[in-house]
């Protein structure tokens, strides 16, 4: 029956028949989006679905003059357009700007519920093929404008994350790490790329980051699940949830973060537990490694809480088996009671269902004292939550301990992606980043721009 339900509506999906519809009967949020967020969220009880709550708002790119809004104080203006789903940012040391050009790679597998999946992501504007190239804007005349652009990199298979370390660009494609040799100011690389270490790929979560340690000796490297709650089996994450030890299940590891060494072309499982890592970086003051998550789907609109936490070594964080430290996911087989009491709890809640993907921390952001101390992250939005969350940029305040303030809640910092209505959005935040003289650049792979935040002139 749900087979022939699925197909019914990809059909209805393929000939046009409404780009906002739900399957079966929704789950309408009873909390609000703000309410799940925090060091401390309010959490309910898990509402399972067999048929998820499924939102699709129609992408509609921004109109001539049209542009995100930002907070007060700010001021908003494109850096750049007429990109191809540009998804991630990094800033070259002598002010350049890369940005990934990239997208899922072609889909294989998922029967008819990925089929249907694929259509779904389809109508949010996420099927566009990848144009694997990484594009380096410049700013020559300083008026935060990139006037200058040239292809740096192409014919690579889905990148997001690209680290300089020393003379070698190190670029995270879905299913390696590679590098290159690159001189800053250079802008175009024609060596081959050496290969440093083999990534899964395949299934779902197809983009991988990666961030240099601040000693420059290894590198930290996500990887995703290629499930929601591996229900294509344990084996598919790799060996460390399948029996194996997370000292030397490296290879082949998914929903984990990996410590990769590039000089013997070695890698670790830094962390594991974690769905969905994109986003991470370094909080300034205690130097620790932090990033955002991506938590499951299906329990609801309003669990689980997607967050941002500091990762330690040899962290578990409960994916698949259990969530938020200690909420058991009954749905997942074998179980592992065992793991309970070792999960870490995530440091801060974002929300249910808002996909947080990029992240940076104010370090040398010079947007005025209310965002002076404290992480940026892009919100991309939810698919699986009624109404709709996510769909902007927000701060999160934190203390000089390098933690969060503890009774913060996310401050929005760049909203008006989403239409009034959420029937269609003109563009979805990914990457952050700051710029040379402390704005804010914000990637939106559905409006194909680079948004510019600055503090308002006086």
């Amino acid at each position: 029956m749900l087979k022939r339900i699925l197909i019914v509506l990809g059909i209805l999906v393929v000939a046009g028949v409404g780009v906002w519809f739900w399957l079966g009967q929704p789950d309408t949020a009873k909390l609000s989006e703000i309410a799940v967020t925090g060091r401390v969220p309010q959490l309910s009880e898990a509402r399972v679905q067999d048929i998820p709550t499924t939102g699709i708002a129609k992408p509609v790119g921004w109109a001539n003059g049209e542009k995100p809004i930002a907070a007060s104080g700010l001021q908003v203006a494109a850096f750049a357009d007429t990109l191809e789903h540009p998804r991630w940012l990094y800033r070259l040391p002598n002010g350049d700007i890369l940005v990934a050009e990239t997208n899922s790679p072609p889909r294989k597998g998922g029967g008819i519920t990925g089929w249907v999946m694929g259509l779904l992501l389809g109508k949010a504007g996420a099927d566009v093929p990848s144009p694997n190239r990484i594009t380096l804007l410049r700013d020559t005349n300083g008026d935060g404008v990139a006037d200058q652009r040239s292809a740096l990199l192409s014919g690579l298979n889905s990148p997001t994350g690209m680290a300089l370390v020393g003379e070698w660009l190190y670029v995270a494609n879905t299913d390696a790490l590679v590098r290159y040799p690159f001189k800053v100011g250079e802008t175009r690389i024609t060596a081959k790329p050496e290969m440093i270490y083999p990534l899964a790929g395949g299934g779902n979560h197809w983009a991988r980051n990666v961030v240099a340690a601040p000693d420059g000796k290894s590198l930290y490297v996500s990887v995703g699940s290629s499930s929601n709650i591996a229900e294509n089996g344990l084996d598919a994450e790799g060996s460390i949830y399948d029996g194996g030890s997370p000292a030397n299940g490296a290879r082949g590891a998914r929903a984990a973060i990996l410590q990769v060494f590039p000089d013997n072309k070695s890698a670790r499982v830094f962390a594991w537990g974690l769905r969905n890592v994109n986003g991470m970086g370094f909080e300034p003051h205690s130097g620790a490694l932090w990033a955002v998550v991506n938590e499951r789907d299906m329990l609801g609109s309003d669990m689980p809480p997607d967050y941002l936490t500091q990762v330690d070594l040899g962290a578990f964080y409960g994916w698949p088996w259990n969530y938020w430290a200690g909420y058991v996911d009954k749905r997942v087989t074998p179980e592992r009671p065992d793991l309970r009491e070792y999960t870490r709890r995530p440091d801060f809640a974002l929300g249910a269902h808002v996909a947080p993907l990029g992240l940076a921390f104010a370090t040398d952001a010079k947007l005025g004292g209310k965002f002076a101390n404290g992480a940026f992250v892009g919100l991309h939005g939810s698919w699986n939550r009624q109404p709709l969350s996510g769909y902007k940029v927000v701060y999160v305040p934190f203390a000089d301990n390098g933690f969060p303030v503890r009774n913060a809640k996310p401050v929005d910092l760049l909203t008006g992606f989403l239409a009034p209505g959420g029937k269609t959005t003109h563009g979805r935040p990914v990457g952050v980043i700051t710029d040379a003289t402390g704005a804010l650049l914000v990637a939106d792979d559905v409006g194909n721009r680079i948004w510019r935040v600055s503090a308002a002139a006086k």
